[in-house]
């Protein structure tokens, strides 16, 4: 299972990175960058032992740990994303700037400017020197980390241009952010060059006007893409035609920032709602059970209730023996 952070928004950044590159006589980020890489599993062992407490015996079945593994503190404003890299860094937006953390480490590693609120982040898949940051000047930004630089970037077209989603597909061809006007629109990421768009909305009803894009999730197992919007539904998208393959209805998402997401091997789709529940979905219901059942739609959702507040994201756990 993942490593899980809890994050305070609390005090300003600390001045502990500066420290620590001196003592270890790193010049530049790119070198500590390094450090974190190629030694995180030393930094782990002994950052684990400073911040831990001893806990006594729990029920090894319980997924989470009473307490959290560590705490990080630096940001000034509510945080609105959260993205883990396959090295375990992990990377924090919210309303006063994007924050470069690592588990090794107590204090953030850098700190990454934007002009407006950071909406969405998202680490490459393939290559975590690269992240992608959506913002509210509609602006797509595909940062170097190493080089604290934006390498490429893109300007959402339109009268609508708030960025309010993005993620890669494809393991990284694809660039794709959602808008608050219920537009999916995919860019080559080599380039950074605008490829093609999917207009998220239904073809009649109240819903045919496009709302709010609240989540992009990438199919691994299939070239599809599944994304969650504020008209309480969740589309899945075949990337090959950009038709739409199957609808799922039962969660409420009106006005949240509500992402959905798939089990770990994908045949499962699990997303929290504003009625204070989770949802769960098989992602391809057995339609040879029902003489009337659409193909492209499914209703058939089990719920489970949850916490007092509202759940906006769901992550169903893989098996470990």
């Amino acid at each position: 299972m993942c490593m899980l952070a809890c994050l305070r928004v609390s005090c300003e950044r600390d001045k502990g990175v500066e420290e620590e590159m001196q003592r270890l006589k790193i010049k530049d980020l790119t070198e500590l960058y390094a450090v974190c890489l190629h030694h995180h599993l030393d930094s782990i062992s002994s950052f684990k032992s400073e911040t831990e407490v001893e806990e006594p015996e729990v029920d090894t079945a319980v997924p989470f740990r009473q307490k959290p593994f560590c705490k990080y503190s630096g940001h000034t404003a509510d945080l609105l994303d959260l993205s883990w890299s396959k090295n375990y860094f992990l990377l924090s937006s919210s309303m006063d700037k994007t924050v470069l953390w690592h588990i090794s480490r107590r204090e953030c590693l850098d700190c990454f400017q934007h002009v407006d609120f950071v909406t969405a982040i998202t680490f490459h898949p393939r290559d975590d020197r690269y992240f992608l940051s959506g913002s509210l000047d509609g602006k797509l930004r595909l940062w170097n980390i190493p080089e604290k630089k934006v390498a490429l970037w893109n300007e959402v077209d339109g009268s609508t241009k708030l960025i309010t989603a993005a993620n890669f597909c494809q393991n990284g061809r694809f660039a794709v952010i959602g808008t608050y006007d219920g537009r999916c629109i995919f860019y080559e990421t080599e380039h950074l060059k605008y490829f093609t768009q999917i207009h998220v909305r239904s073809t009649r009803g109240r819903n045919r006007v496009g709302r709010k894009i609240t989540g992009i999730e990438p199919f691994s197992a299939e070239s599809k893409v599944l994304v969650t919007s504020n008209d309480s539904r969740i589309r899945l998208y075949d990337l090959r035609d950009l038709s739409l393959s199957i609808k799922y209805k039962g969660c409420l998402n009106n006005s949240s920032q509500i992402r959905a997401g798939f089990s770990h091997d994908c045949q499962y789709i699990i997303s929290g709602s504003e009625d204070r529940y989770i949802y769960l979905w098989k992602t391809y219901h057995d339609v040879t059970r029902f003489s009337s059942v659409r193909r492209d739609r499914n209703d058939f959702w089990e719920g489970i209730k949850g916490m007092e507040e509202l759940l906006p994201y769901g992550i169903a756990q893989s098996r470990t023996k």
